[in-house]
């Protein structure tokens, strides 16, 4: 019995494969939609801030992460980290004039947390390649 139930769900995991992909294309579409409205609303207002260049940003980073993950069937985590990071600037930089001071020395540091953590996450993807590169060259 436990070995039929292990052999049905290894049997429907191309049902998380088919949605991730399929919520991925929803979202890069979403996304592409919402940049058009940004920019049509900075058009129509004649204006561009600061702050929309880091919306419009974020929503670059959003589509680069949905094509990475068509690209090599993974997402990387940096790059979640680094819409965090952005999307924590355009924060500091939208309201930094009227936010308490350590409100903005909080979000300070949670970004150079966060950029912390994805220099050592990408460090860890290099190791990584570097000992697939390895394995694959020198297979003993």
């Amino acid at each position: 019995m436990h070995k039929n139930l292990l052999h049905i769900i290894k049997g429907l995991s191309w049902t998380t494969e088919i949605s991730e992909k399929i919520l991925l294309g929803v979202i890069g579409i979403a996304t592409c939609i919402a940049s058009a409205q940004y920019v049509y609303a900075m058009f129509i207002a004649r204006e561009v801030l600061l702050s929309d260049l880091f919306m419009l940003f974020i929503y670059v980073e959003i589509i680069g992460m949905v094509g990475a993950f068509y690209t090599t069937s993974r997402i990387p985590v940096t790059l979640p980290i680094i819409i965090a990071i952005t999307a924590l600037c355009r924060l500091i930089v939208m309201q930094s004039k009227e936010m308490d001071a350590f409100v903005v020395l909080g979000e300070a540091g949670a970004i150079l947390v966060l950029s912390a953590a994805a220099y050592i996450m990408s460090m860890k993807d290099k190791i990584s390649l570097e000992k697939k590169r390895n394995l694959r060259d020198n297979p003993d």
